[in-house]
């Protein structure tokens, strides 16, 4: 498997990482099983989250199978104050059955006060601080959807490494990659199918790899069969031809007249709708499998799809002319009618 340095940790990791979103679906076996095959293919970074439900646990059965010292651990928790990060890094531990995790990430920092608070004197960065100086954790990073959050975590210099949505549809970050390799910051990159809607997979990776600036992919797997697709990309890589680049990117231009890229330009809602998350809730809805999981986050907002009154605010704002008013008519039914 191929393999590249993540940035300041100088954790040598596969260009292909182990998402562990879907993997709370499976039985404990079928965990053991996959995190194994993975190891046997070449596959040493996983990435997991606190809020992934059994996730975490499942994968550390199947670390203990294979042996701690064979992977780099990533996690993450969306905590944002100190008590709550400090709680969250110890369950995580726990969860995985390990004295340290190699990376710990901020989870999905969506805006400036919430990044404010992340840094201050009482928010979450001190506590993963705290963590690293006791060994309980070895680097630090971040998770964002936010090109703007994610430009200010690379001029901080208080990050090891980055993880942002990339993929032939989604390309917004490619400048900032390039910035963040020059500063020895990481880039993970997360949504490599964009969240499943790419059909070609194969090219969707190859042209993520290609890209030099970029250290892993981490596509979510919970069968054999993705595990050793997967892997095969990232144990015998090949640079796409004009006719594979073609093909992909034409794909990724369909997707483009519906496909929400989350850069958030669609808000405020006045109805205080966080619009890109309904849209991502449904693609774990429907293509991700995640029927649980995404019904549950979906009904525990406080403003969703059902308060929307069409106003049309969003659709003025929005760079790449979505039509969001039936989007978000699309999510409601899909959710509703379950």
């Amino acid at each position: 498997m191929d393999k590249r340095v993540l940035g300041k940790t100088n954790f040598n990791v596969s260009v292909i990482g182990f998402g562990g979103i879907p993997i709370q679906k499976v039985s404990e076996e079928t965990a053991i099983t996959l995190v194994k095959k993975a190891h046997e293919l070449g596959i040493n970074f996983i990435d997991s989250a606190a809020g992934y439900g059994k996730s975490e646990e499942l994968l550390g059965y199947g670390i203990r199978e294979t042996g701690r010292e064979n992977w780099v651990i990533a996690t993450k928790a969306p905590d944002r104050d100190y008590e709550g990060m400090k709680k969250a890094i110890e369950n995580s531990l726990r969860r995985f059955q390990i004295d340290t995790i190699d990376l710990y990430q901020l989870h999905n920092v969506r805006t400036e006060a919430e990044y404010e608070m992340v840094i201050s004197e009482n928010g979450a960065l001190r506590a993963l601080k705290e963590a690293k100086k006791e060994g309980k954790i070895k680097e630090i990073g971040i998770t964002s959807h936010s090109l703007d959050i994610i430009s200010k975590v690379i001029e901080n210099g208080e990050f090891s490494t980055i993880q942002f949505p990339y993929n032939p549809v989604e390309r917004q970050a490619e400048e900032l990659f390039r910035k963040a390799k020059k500063l020895n910051i990481g880039v993970i990159v997360m949504k490599p199918m964009a969240g499943g809607a790419i059909e070609n997979k194969e090219y969707s990776l190859r042209f993520i790899l290609e890209n030099e600036n970029v250290t892993s992919a981490i596509p979510g797997m919970n069968t054999i069969e993705q595990v050793e697709e997967n892997s095969k990309i990232g144990n015998n890589f090949t640079k796409l031809s004009a006719e594979e680049k073609k093909a992909i990117l034409e794909e990724a231009e369909r997707l483009g007249t519906e496909f929400c890229r989350r850069c958030g330009y669609c808000a405020p809602c006045p109805k205080e709708i966080d619009i890109p998350t309904q849209f991502l809730l449904e693609g774990y809805l429907k293509r991700y499998d995640l029927k649980d999981w995404a019904v549950e986050r979906y009904t525990s907002q406080e403003h969703g799809p059902k308060d929307c009154v069409a106003c049309g605010n969003c659709e003025t704002k929005c760079p790449y002319d979505l039509p969001i008013r039936n989007m978000m008519k699309r999510v409601y039914s899909s959710f509703e009618s379950l």
